[in-house]
């Protein structure tokens, strides 16, 4: 599989930090963000790089060559092949696709220039293939949902919306466009002609209604260096491993938290989606979480599906509402699992199919084992926090460590439980 990495860019609202070269090419800690990038693809064996180049692109040819030459950063070979396609004039985000038509023959990864990311590459394409789109978006949760544009998929992973900055939202769950792109060949059919192009609104929304365009979600290390503030940010992701570490390749650490009285306010069975409402500090907890780079995954018992009092539909916009919430904050969820059922029949309006005994309902630790299947967790170094005795069984079931908050001496307000997130 060829990689096409789009490095064109100059960066205009990052230009305070280094304007003399390419944004693709402004160090961190002494090393470019494309090489970054390429030992990335390297080290899981993809070594054939197509370079879309621009603004100052002979400071990238300078510096890459052909892709044999030695890192000036690392001192050793940067160890791939690359070739080079070359804008005369500024195309967009996808108009130098056209120049590709002859050079791709079979399956390729688009990636924006100015991101650092660490991801399962193998894991993305597979994904890709075994969905058989014509494109396949990698999205994550991110700590500025509110200006950024929102991928809404339906329960097969295909996208049904996307909604831009400027559109009008209302509850969302918070996914966005990560800047890593797979792509089918067959895409290379939408350019016709040599001309500036938007990849987002020109290339990939107009696949939604034909039910081409699929995402691939995952918890994994991406961010742009669109601001300083994120430049700066991405340091120290850097430097504490935290960017390496979130690959999925590695062994993950979780925080698993119950809903209903421990991130939003008990109020008995939450049927209605006015009355959910999250509990003071909450979210500056679930936030560091995030920092420190554990998954915060929500495992939630949800037996009104089975009572026939709310839908699948109604549960996941309450959901979108909690993940708004805390996204105007800047704290994020990773997943949520959920259990539909109860095992008691025999009531009016019940829903006869949820009406079972199953592994995933607390005390049972289901939810959190297939987590740690799905996001390779290691549970001995994961925690589950919730405020009844089932979540703990299910915890100490799962092999978690656990936090009992609100019913303890100890754990008994926010203010306690993120000194507790402080110590992990």
């Amino acid at each position: 599989m060829k990689i096409v990495i789009m490095a064109g860019g100059k960066g205009t609202r990052i230009a305070s930090i280094n304007s003399e070269v390419p944004k693709p090419m402004i160090p961190i800690l002494n090393k470019p963000i494309l090489e970054y990038q390429m030992e990335c693809f390297r080290n899981q064996g993809f070594t054939d790089i197509i370079l879309v180049v621009g603004h100052l692109g002979s400071v990238i040819k300078d510096y890459f060559g052909d892709g044999s030459k030695i890192s000036s950063a690392t001192g050793k070979s940067f160890g791939v092949h690359i070739k080079y396609v070359e804008e005369k004039e500024p195309l967009g985000t996808a108009g130098a696709l056209y120049l590709l038509k002859e050079k791709l023959t079979e399956d390729f990864l688009l990636v924006n220039g100015d991101i650092i990311f660490d991801v399962d590459i193998k894991k993305f394409y597979k994904f890709h293939k075994d969905k058989g789109g014509s494109a396949t978006l990698f999205t994550h949760p991110n700590n500025h949902p509110y200006d950024s544009g929102i991928i809404v998929a339906d329960s097969n992973e295909k996208v049904i919306n996307w909604l831009h900055k400027e559109d009008k939202r209302f509850w969302y769950k918070n996914r966005v466009n990560a800047g890593l792109h797979m792509f089918s060949v067959n895409i290379l059919k939408t350019f016709k002609d040599l001309k500036k192009m938007d990849l987002d609104r020109e290339v990939l929304k107009p696949l939604i209604s034909s039910g081409e365009l699929f995402v691939y979600d995952s918890p994994e290390y991406v961010k742009d260096m669109g601001t300083p503030d994120r430049f700066y940010s991405v340091i120290e992701d850097i430097k504490t491993g935290k960017v390496k570490g979130k690959n999925l390749l590695h062994k993950q650490r979780a925080v698993f938290l119950d809903r209903d009285g421990t991130i939003n306010r008990y109020v008995g069975f939450l049927k209605n989606i006015d009355d959910l409402e999250l509990i003071d500090g909450v979210d500056e907890a679930i936030k560091k979480i995030n920092e420190k780079g554990y998954l915060a995954i929500v495992v939630t018992n949800q037996p009104v599906i089975a009572r026939g009092e709310v839908s699948i539909q109604e549960l996941e916009e309450i959901h979108n509402k909690m993940e708004t919430l805390l996204g105007e904050s800047g704290a994020y969820i990773d997943d949520i699992f959920f259990c539909p059922h109860h095992p008691d029949k025999g009531f009016d309006g019940e829903k006869t199919e949820y009406k079972i005994i199953c592994d995933c309902r607390k005390p049972e630790p289901g939810m959190l084992l297939s987590a740690a299947k799905k996001y390779n967790i290691d549970l001995s170094k994961s925690w589950m926090v919730g405020d009844s005795e089932s979540d703990m069984k299910a915890g100490i079931s799962a092999g978690c460590n656990v936090v009992l908050i609100g019913k303890s001496d100890i754990y008994t307000n926010y203010e306690t439980l993120n000194k507790f997130v402080d110590n992990i």
